[in-house]
């Protein structure tokens, strides 16, 4: 993430189809985003029209997928702090945090342009407060204030942690992801209950639309877009051989049956444990 300033085009993006969903508060959605939102559509028509899905139903089907996970494992598994990494301009934290208000501690974190971004807009808002706030992290830090491991260091490791990531992986080459990982399940372990939630595509699942669209998709935020794994195992051995105990692939779909839909299916959610 470090000098990938590429990854903001798509924040806005995904905050303007959150918004157009009814998922979000106007102070999250952006200008920024509904002009690339527009720009798009002639491309999802496109794919429609081809017998293809398009992006909002498989943004929403991942979405909706990973905060299903992440309330079942605050109802069942003792979780009760989250730290959303790389969070954008997502109303997760938001909604969330008014959900379970003091019940559970929801950090976001992103690059110091985008959290400064978000925290003004949540205090617009009236959320932020010792249990929701924004901190900066970069994710490929290793130490220092900015690190994971700093943000983690303020939270209750006789509690339950999530770490939560959407839309991040596919822009980190193969290496990135490992670290990244690898720094997940070792900040997971401090904790009396420790879980990853995040979204990642796979290569063998993505149909000749979708592969285009990468494509578009990568010369729009002027780097490549990643497929780092074919299928379910093989991602699945990557993740428990970062350090997690156990690791689950599910397709968004059978999360969330409701969100089925032309390009639904494309979402596959991780839910990794540290124990």
């Amino acid at each position: 993430m470090s000098g990938s300033d590429s990854i903001s085009p798509t924040a806005h993006y995904t905050g303007h189809v959150w918004g157009r969903h009814g998922l979000s508060d106007p102070h999250l959605a952006t200008v920024e985003g509904r002009v690339l939102f527009d720009s798009l559509r002639p491309l999802m028509a496109l794919s429609r029209t081809l017998g293809g899905g398009s992006l909002e139903p498989y943004l929403l089907s991942r979405h909706a997928a990973i905060d299903a996970l992440l309330e079942r494992a605050i109802e069942d598994r003792g979780v009760s702090q989250v730290i959303e990494v790389a969070c954008g301009l997502s109303p997760r934290g938001w909604r969330f945090a008014e959900r379970h208000g003091d019940r559970l501690t929801y950090v976001e974190t992103d690059l110091p342009p985008m959290a400064a971004r978000k925290r003004e807009a949540l205090e617009r808002m009236g959320s932020v407060s010792d249990h929701h706030r924004v901190e900066d992290l970069d994710a490929l830090a290793d130490s220092g204030p900015a690190s994971l491991a700093a943000v983690a260091s303020g939270l209750d490791p006789d509690a339950g942690l999530a770490i939560v990531t959407e839309g991040l992986l596919g822009y980190l080459p193969l290496d990135a992801v490992r670290e990244i990982w690898t720094r997940f399940a070792t900040t997971l372990s401090g904790f009396r209950a420790g879980v990853y939630f995040s979204d990642l595509p796979l290569g063998g699942m993505q149909p000749p639309q979708v592969r285009a669209f990468r494509v578009l998709l990568s010369a729009f935020v002027r780097g490549r877009v990643h497929l780092h794994f074919e299928t379910a195992p093989e991602a699945e051995s990557a993740l428990r051989a970062a350090g997690f105990a156990s690791a689950t692939l599910h397709s968004a779909p059978s999360v969330v049956p409701e969100t089925r839909g032309p390009g639904s299916g494309w979402a596959h959610i991780i839910e990794a444990s540290s124990r």
